[in-house]
């Protein structure tokens, strides 16, 4: 490990082979000092985030990749999606979109280590595959982040360079739930009992359940991330105490990191743990709350897509709805408006006409060929099921298809 100033690793960056992959923290925790000087240095190269947040860096000859779309690279002209769900992203680091870089918004060095403080997630994987590959490990230590326990811990031993930094997180803001939203939070919560386990994510319903759940004793959970109402059940009595709050990343108060910092109640683990539906099923009561855009007759969810084009990605939705219905006494509950106010049209469809969101296959094997499907990205897929796997009579109709979808 060695500690640079932001010229000095301007200089390491500019000796990358041309076009480096670099994947970077993402969520809400965006390295933008370490993107800011890989902006000056390098005049190409594939960025790689997960739900990437504005701000990132935007010019022609940088590339987005993302296995889930954020706001950063949504509707992106140079976005490569990469369809998988969240739990095997990893595999993905490991076998297809290896990392040349890896850059990370870490805490301060504490008895000899670092902290991914509250974005955990696919980061674990991304290190060791550049570690396995002689690709470079560069942390941006934050005096603002806070110290995580659990797989959040880093040994300086796998980190090459270190630049230290003051910058501020993201921070959720602060809105009251809507009278629909609260209506949905309060018929889920009432589904949920005493000793359930949580899953919960982001936004204003996940947000009104959790601001029912006070009055419930003994909860656990076994999440993807969390946010200030785990922070609010806390306070009220409503988690066991017995048991530690087990998440991959957080988003929320200044106050919340706070409290998470140095908090051994608190225990971030690797998306290979969290989202096993193995693990999943495994927690008692576990309950799953999502979202989606839209749902069929056939109860077929379109959690990803808007208008043929993707909108976000599986995230951990799949991982978790399988999990939590092989758990004993769990449920996966879909929570969701029943209309869009700005498109003027139920969520409740009779069949979806937008994509399921779905596993993907390895391979769609017929007697043409054989189409690879996992590992590429989804304009790859399309080209591979139309040149493999497809019948040559369809394959005109197919790329015209596929050519006013946008996929090729």
């Amino acid at each position: 490990m060695r500690k640079v100033t932001a010229s000095e690793l301007s200089e390491i960056l500019e000796r990358l082979a041309p076009n480096p992959r670099i994947v970077a923290s993402g969520n809400f925790a965006t390295p933008h000092a370490l993107l800011a000087i890989a902006d000056a240095s390098i005049p190409a190269f594939r960025l790689h985030m997960l739900n990437a947040q504005p701000g990132i860096p935007d010019r022609e000859g940088i590339t987005y990749e993302s296995a889930f779309v954020g706001a950063g690279m949504r509707r992106h002209a140079r976005l490569n999606y990469i369809p998988s769900r969240l739990s095997l992203v990893p595999v993905l680091f490991r076998d297809h979109f290896v990392p040349d870089v890896v850059m990370l918004n870490t805490s301060r060095m504490r008895n000899g280590k670092f902290s991914l403080g509250t974005e955990v997630n696919i980061l674990p994987a991304a290190i060791e595959a550049a570690r396995a590959t002689g690709g470079l490990v560069i942390v941006q230590a934050n005096a603002q982040m806070p110290y995580t326990f659990g797989d959040s811990e880093l040994d300086e031993s796998l980190i090459d360079y270190v630049l230290e930094v003051d910058e501020p997180l993201a921070e959720k803001p602060i809105a009251a739930p809507s009278e629909t939203a609260e209506e949905i939070g309060v018929r889920v919560a009432s589904l949920l009992a005493d000793e359930s386990t949580l899953q919960l994510g982001i936004g204003a319903i996940p947000d009104a359940v959790v601001a029912r759940l006070a009055h419930k004793r003994n909860l656990r959970v076994w999440t993807e991330m969390f946010s200030d109402g785990v922070l609010g059940l806390s306070r009220a009595g409503a988690l066991d105490s017995t048991r530690q709050i087990t998440a991959s990343f957080i988003f929320g108060s200044r106050e919340l990191y706070n409290w998470v910092d140095l908090n051994d109640s608190i225990v971030m683990r690797r998306t290979e743990t969290t989202n096993d539906p193995a693990n999943i099923s495994s927690q008692r009561f576990m309950t799953s709350v999502n979202t989606a855009l839209q749902v069929d007759l056939y109860d077929q969810a379109n959690a990803s897509h808007v208008n043929g084009r993707i909108y976000s990605g599986f995230g951990g939705s799949t991982d978790f709805i399988v999990g939590a219905l092989h758990s004993p006494g769990g449920k996966s509950i879909m929570a969701l408006h029943s209309w869009h106010p700005k498109a003027k049209t139920s969520t409740i469809v009779p069949r979806l006409t937008e994509y399921v969101t779905s596993f993907q296959h390895s391979h769609v094997i017929t007697e043409q060929g054989v189409a690879d499907c996992f590992g590429h990205t989804e304009r790859e897929q399309a080209v591979n099921l139309i040149e493999q796997a497809a019948h040559p009579d369809a394959r005109n109709e197919l790329r015209e298809a596929a050519t006013d979808l946008g996929l090729i």
